[in-house]
């Protein structure tokens, strides 16, 4: 049985409109949301633009306004574990499913990060002012003088206690001193899946949202395992991960450790090869050098024709 047509009357002209019965819409295809496993109709339904996994609506939205809710949470990727683009939600997506209050919240989370990993920008450790300082460009990470602008306070700008120009800074100052307000208290700086840790060379802060235990600093350059913050420098073949504390986990399968590690080995035993093949040419070739060299000294030596 086919709808049926209904016509409008408009200025004259006949429109038609052509509505579904409700058996139609009962067979349209269902979609499963890979969260509640729940199946639901396609305009229940909310597709992630930048990987097109799709969840249902409600699920979705109490994913991420759980995240944001936590604390230090501003880049929410895909629920799906699984997802094959590692998409994250982009911020209008996120402003359209939450409410208002809960998108000023992510706000100002993301403010405080974008301060937090600002070498040029920390924190006023008052907590009656929690302005933001601007720090003085300099070439080096040494600590130095800051005075708020807003509250007069002068404190380090390494450990945020009061300026001490003859003392050094106090060892493992905790990351939450750094933050203003509530978000603090949902970050702990001595867990091993903190988002944010210290460079253990140049103290720079580093976020790490995604991949293997091996850091390397944009700052200053240096390799360093994410857990234990000892140096990866001297380690091509990341034995670190083979014994000790950290053990197994660098976030790699033990396939592509291997492939890596004969990667290396590959490397330097081409250039070795390849060194030991051209030695015998460069030393027949050095006589032949040296002697251009000499006779072109000589030739300079040479009084001018007169």
């Amino acid at each position: 049985m086919s709808g049926r047509v209904v016509t409008f009357p408009a200025a004259g002209i006949m429109t038609t409109a052509r509505y579904r019965p409700t058996w139609d819409l009962a067979l349209d295809p269902l979609v499963s949301c890979k969260l509640c496993l729940g199946e639901f109709p396609l305009e229940q339904m909310t597709t992630i633009t930048q990987c097109q996994c799709v969840f249902c609506t409600l699920c979705l939205k109490q994913y991420v306004e759980l995240l944001i809710k936590e604390g230090f949470e501003t880049a929410i990727s895909c629920p799906d574990s699984a997802c094959p683009k590692r998409g994250h939600l982009q911020e209008n997506e996120i402003e359209c499913m939450v409410a208002t209050e809960i998108m000023q919240r992510y706000r100002q989370l993301q403010f405080e990060k974008e301060v937090l990993l600002d070498p040029s920008r920390t924190w006023c450790p008052s907590s009656t002012c929690q302005a933001v300082c601007q720090l003085k460009e300099s070439d080096t990470a040494l600590p130095q003088l800051v005075r708020c602008n807003v509250c007069t306070l002068e404190f380090c700008s390494a450990c945020k206690a009061s300026w001490h120009p003859d003392q050094d800074c106090q060892e493992n100052v905790p990351i939450t001193a750094f933050l203003p307000g509530e978000s603090s208290s949902f970050f702990k700086a001595d867990d091993d899946n903190a988002p944010i840790k210290r460079c253990p060379k140049c103290k720079v802060y580093i976020e790490r949202d995604e991949g293997c235990a091996q850091m390397m600093c944009k700052n200053c350059k240096h390799a360093f395992c994410w857990y234990c913050l000892e140096s990866l420098d001297d380690d091509f073949l990341l034995i670190h991960y083979d014994k000790g504390p950290c053990r197994n986990k660098l976030g790699h399968s033990r396939a592509s450790v291997i492939w890596h590690r004969t990667q290396v080995v590959g490397i330097f035993a081409g250039f070795g090869l390849l060194l030991l093949v051209a030695s015998p040419f460069l030393l027949l070739a050095t006589p032949f050098v040296l002697c251009c060299k000499c006779k072109c000294s000589k030739g300079d030596d040479d009084p001018l024709p007169t």
